[in-house]
């Protein structure tokens, strides 16, 4: 059983170590944590491990609601992805959805190549169904680099066309409700993230932004 635990004892001995650290720094921190989460911001990104979410934006545990799966797809079939919509449009009240991609993602690689993986085939058949949509686009990039890139852009600015069009935040906005989507990209060579220009705070203006954000993007 020795083997099982090679390395896992580690990560609880780095626990103890960061909980004592917090602890140091702001006593009441986790009395305060554990009474309640009011994050004014939702995270849709990627499960790549390189792109830690509170992190790269700089905000401690409870500011910011977190969803992430392989190439930060939203699908409306996707019950997981949307009942985390739904509780933090809701229940927590966030103002902000942030639809976060990264350059260089392996899921929207797979996509792009095309190669039988296996079941991950079937979730990324929605990636590809990005890249039919946009095909002029990306033939009109310069290599098979620049290809990639700009897909990654692209499917940003179409799921943040998802998340707007459901039913959640449909209602949200009928309702009267402050809410915003946003759609960026992360750079894991320089650890900055791009604005790509997508933001609907509208049902009426979602098609304009998609429309503007395209526009924006530049050449590949």
């Amino acid at each position: 059983m020795s083997g099982a635990r090679d390395g896992v004892d580690a990560l609880l001995r780095n626990n103890q170590e960061w909980a004592a650290g917090v602890t140091e720094r702001d006593p009441l921190f986790f009395e305060a944590l554990s009474r309640q989460q009011s994050p004014r911001y939702l995270w849709i990104g990627c499960s790549d491990s390189r792109v830690p979410a509170n992190e790269i934006v700089g905000l401690k545990p409870g500011e910011l609601f977190v969803h992430r799966n392989v190439a930060n797809l939203v699908v409306h079939t996707d019950l997981n992805c949307l009942s985390v919509l739904q509780y933090a449009v809701d229940v927590l009240r966030v103002r902000h959805v942030i639809v976060c991609g990264h350059y260089g993602c392996g899921g929207i690689a797979a996509a792009l190549a095309g190669r039988p993986l296996g079941l991950i085939d079937n979730w990324l058949r929605h990636a590809q169904d990005v890249m039919q949509k946009h095909q002029a686009l990306l033939a009109a990039a310069a290599d098979e680099e620049a290809r990639l890139r700009r897909l990654c852009e692209l499917n940003v600015i179409e799921q943040v066309l998802n998340v707007a069009r459901t039913t959640v935040v449909q209602q949200a906005w009928d309702r009267g409700q402050e809410l915003a989507v946003h759609g960026w990209i992360y750079s894991l060579r320089d650890g900055l993230l791009r604005d790509l220009q997508m933001t609907a705070t509208g049902p009426s203006g979602v098609v304009s932004a998609s429309l503007a954000a395209l526009a924006a993007l530049g050449p590949a």
